[in-house]
């Protein structure tokens, strides 16, 4: 996980995102009242909860997808991911910055706006947010059929068929092909690949989180209480042979076969060592444009890594066609 070990988050989140400051607790329980069993007194008399109590932190998503993006239904087993929403409503602003700097400086908002996440998981975080923020409309896809049917259930409860599609990866070992179709076009990729490379360096990496976030809670002493095993997560998830840098490498080379499908391609990139490598292989895949934009992903630093093979004078004719009368687009502005 990645949320703070308290009701306080750095000023470190994109101006749009909902999540600056502290949890307003008292917002969030009268609108999920299953959240308040899980409320305590922090040693400054702030109200928090436990971020090491896994159950705690899945409640805390469910209050604020409710209350701030409209999710009624989001239900997940306890061994799939639960991500941390501040974090991943930064991808999804930064994203829109990203479509805002080639179509007139802000973010381009409807369902004519097409992203494609790669490995959406059973939760399905950056459809649902990236839909009640910008109404984008979303294709998401997963090689775990599990994963995709409680992304379903969750797309299906609250009634998102038409802004959401959920599609199985039918080849195994690709990204991009067996997922994306030829006749379609999309307008930005994302995609939060597994960290690690392997099972062993998942749970150690777990255990020092958990440790780490057992001695910083605002919860019980660690001494009182039997540490979870896990915040979730299963192995596509959290780790792959190769790890990230691979994972991503892979994806770029993928994106070549996709190049004139796809406006601009990104991922996030947990360790900056892996950077420069990065790098090396988009400048061998030809990208035209590469950025790295940062991002706070609860308490550390993060970013996402983002490529195009499009030139500048293209990318606006892309947008002039979707509008349809050869000028960009002019997006509505709504409170986000």
């Amino acid at each position: 996980m990645s949320h703070p070990t308290s009701s306080a988050r750095p000023q470190l989140l994109h101006p749009r995102n909902r999540h600056q400051g502290h949890y307003d607790f008292k917002r969030l329980t009268r609108v999920s009242p299953a959240l308040k069993p899980y409320l305590l007194r922090t040693p400054a008399g702030d109200t928090s909860i436990d971020f090491a109590d896994p159950r705690a932190v899945r409640t805390l998503n469910q209050a604020l997808l409710k209350a701030d993006y409209g999710v009624a239904h989001w239900e997940i087993p306890e061994s799939y991911l639960c991500p941390p929403v501040p974090g991943r409503a930064d991808y999804i602003h930064g994203l829109a910055d990203l479509l805002a700097s080639d179509c007139g400086g802000e973010p381009p908002r409807g369902p004519s706006v097409r992203v494609f996440d790669l490995g959406t998981g059973a939760n399905a975080i950056y459809p649902l947010i990236g839909h009640a923020e910008y109404g984008w409309r979303f294709t998401g896809s997963d090689i775990d059929p599990t994963a995709l049917r409680i992304a379903d259930a969750i797309v299906r409860g609250n009634g998102l068929t038409d802004a959401i599609e959920l599609r199985a990866q039918t080849l195994r070992g690709h990204l991009f092909h067996g997922a994306m179709r030829r006749e379609e076009r999309f307008d930005v990729t994302l995609c939060n690949p597994p960290f690690h490379s392997s099972a062993t360096e998942a749970s150690r990496s777990g255990r020092i989180k958990r440790a780490n976030l057992a001695a910083h809670s605002d919860g019980p002493p660690r001494a009182s209480r039997k540490l979870p095993l896990n915040f979730g997560g299963r192995d596509g998830e959290l780790w792959c042979q190769g790890g990230e840098a691979r994972f991503v490498r892979k994806m770029i080379r993928e994106s070549v076969d996709f190049a004139d499908q796809v406006l601009w391609f990104s991922s996030l990139v947990s360790k900056s060592a892996h950077l420069p490598g990065l790098r090396s292989e988009l400048r061998r895949a030809g990208a035209g444009e590469v950025r790295e934009v940062p991002m706070a992903q609860g308490n550390k630093q993060s970013r996402f890594l983002a490529w195009t093979f499009h030139a500048s004078d293209a990318r606006r004719a892309w947008w002039a066609d979707k509008a349809g009368d050869r000028t960009p687009p002019t997006p509505a502005h709504g409170d986000a």
